[in-house]
């Protein structure tokens, strides 16, 4: 069983200087909710001489349901309020994830469209929630840190090449 902790996102902040924009993946804090969906796009049909429908799963749109508590000072909150304060469109309020697995070092990377959601709905401390929707294709590979998992390096996996059938 992998405890909740061991399991990290990483969201690529990016800073530009001199022109040139640099993208840092960065350990996502103070969040009291990151929840992932698969979101499966299903296929149904029945057919006149079966007593039960078929289901097929054709696609797949993740995305993470977000809620964090404002904290001044941490750079991945600070992007989030941008794209909500500015009310970023297209592009501009997309960015990348990657969820590692700690233990292991396995990654999955894509790239999702912040979506802002509600703002102010706790008493006690300013809060924000939304949720991130899938905006490509996933990559899998290894994330490896050298600061304690703070931020983290992504290396994409090659997939295997499928075996040529023998002809004959």
């Amino acid at each position: 069983m992998t405890p909740r902790h061991k399991i990290l996102a990483f969201y690529g902040v990016p800073t530009t200087s001199s022109g040139t924009t640099t993208i840092t993946y960065t350990r996502m804090k103070y969040f009291t909710q990151l929840s992932h969906a698969k979101n499966p796009q299903e296929y149904n049909r029945k057919y006149v001489d079966e007593e039960n429908q078929r289901n097929d799963v054709t696609g797949y749109n993740p995305q993470y349901d977000y809620a964090f508590d404002r904290t001044n000072g941490d750079a991945v909150l600070e992007d989030i309020l941008d794209i909500t304060n500015n009310e970023w469109v297209g592009e501009d309020a997309v960015r990348t994830i990657i969820l590692v697995d700690t233990e292991t070092g396995n990654a999955i990377k894509r790239d999702y469209a912040v979506i802002p959601g509600s703002e102010g709905d706790d008493v006690n401390v300013y809060t924000h929630s939304g949720s991130m929707k899938a905006h490509g294709e996933k990559t899998t590979g290894t994330a490896s840190s050298t600061d304690s998992w703070q931020t983290v390096t992504f290396t994409s996996s090659v997939p295997p090449t499928p075996p040529i059938p023998p002809e004959g």
